[in-house]
């Protein structure tokens, strides 16, 4: 069957990205049909089309938004925390009521199998050949159907931070629209739109800002941070899913494991951007909890909020690059004012 597109409201950047001036139903209906009708035959004009249309409703759920609560913590349900480390979950035995218990007690949880390892080895080939296109694009050689970026609807800005993303290693899903339709597609089969929805007691929302595409070599710098620090007061839960195998052949996480309930004090030591922690100051603010380096398989995951203390955990002598989706989400009622949203 050939993809069509069902458009409304004149000229816009291009032939995906016109408006959509119909009710709430009939543009999720719209979403419905072209992903059904994208699923039996590939279409970049179809990715673009539906990265745009996620746009716009998730305009409409942020600006409808009017509040909402977390999930209760399941705490009868979730077991001790190691000692030396995150509690570590298979896929099947997590729900958004463990996950919230984990969080308001360890500040995150590590999930074990989250997706299938070759759809994660695939994304991640996906995600390396972005990479090769972007650095084309760089001398006019570059392939405009993998790589395009993202301009949101008016009033909301362009995106300012591409040039530090991508010194640390990323590229931005929605510049990316076949992988970022790769991923919507990747994360529905797994069931995580559900459990993001349910932690957050709301509809999830993706942000362009926050939904970020790895390749990190051993060289990229990080630095100890919480990502609140920056993004505010909000309604946030970060999957940080892992597409090859890290923490020791290549960067991973480094992790305070334990909750924080405040912001820990920046720009001390070595420490000299406004949103970060030193070496020194995030030992001191694990106390009796360890700092971990866990080992990710591709397909392996962790769940942790804007309060988590962490950085990328990275050694020289480390062989390979990491491969790995950041992906935050957002409740509608607590998005972040400066972000772009994208409906799940």
């Amino acid at each position: 069957m050939a993809l069509t597109f069902l458009r409304r409201r004149g000229d816009a950047r291009d032939s995906a990205d016109t408006g959509f001036d119909g009710t709430d139903a009939e543009l999720r209906a719209e979403i419905d049909r072209l992903t059904d009708l994208r699923r039996s035959e590939r279409s970049p004009e179809a990715d673009r089309r539906l990265l745009w249309l996620r746009h716009l409703a998730g305009i409409r759920l942020v600006e409808a938004a009017s509040g909402a609560s977390f999930v209760a913590p399941d705490e009868a349900a979730l077991p001790p925390q190691p000692q030396d480390g995150l509690l570590e979950l298979p896929a099947s035995a997590v729900t958004p009521g463990i996950i919230r218990a984990a969080m308001l007690r360890d500040g995150g949880i590590i999930v074990r199998g989250l997706v299938p390892r070759d759809d994660a080895l695939h994304l991640a080939a996906g995600i390396d050949a972005a990479f090769a296109v972007r650095e084309a694009g760089d001398t006019g050689a570059g392939d405009a159907d993998v790589y395009r970026e993202f301009v949101p609807e008016r009033p909301y800005q362009p995106i300012g931070t591409r040039d530090w993303i991508r010194a640390g290693g990323g590229i931005l899903a929605a510049d990316c629209p076949s992988l970022a339709f790769e991923l919507q597609e990747l994360f529905i089969n797994a069931g995580v739109p559900a459990l993001a929805a349910g932690y957050l007691g709301e509809p999830a929302v993706f942000s362009v800002d926050k939904t970020t595409l790895r390749k990190a070599t051993p060289d990229v710098p990080g630095g100890w941070h919480q990502d609140g620090k920056f993004m505010g007061d909000v309604r946030a839960l970060n999957l940080w899913l892992s597409l090859s195998r890290c923490g020791d052949v290549a960067p991973g996480l480094d992790i305070v494991a334990r909750r924080f309930e405040e912001m820990v004090r920046t720009q001390t030591e070595e420490a000299v951007l406004t949103i970060q922690v030193s070496q020194a100051l995030a030992e001191e603010a694990a106390g009796d909890r360890p700092i971990i380096r866990p080992i990710f398989e591709p397909g392996d995951a962790i769940f942790f909020d804007e309060m988590n203390l962490h950085k990328t955990g990275s050694d020289p002598s480390m062989p390979n690059p990491r491969f790995a989706v950041e992906n935050w989400f957002f409740g509608p009622s607590g998005f972040p004012e400066a972000y772009v949203p994208i409906a799940v």
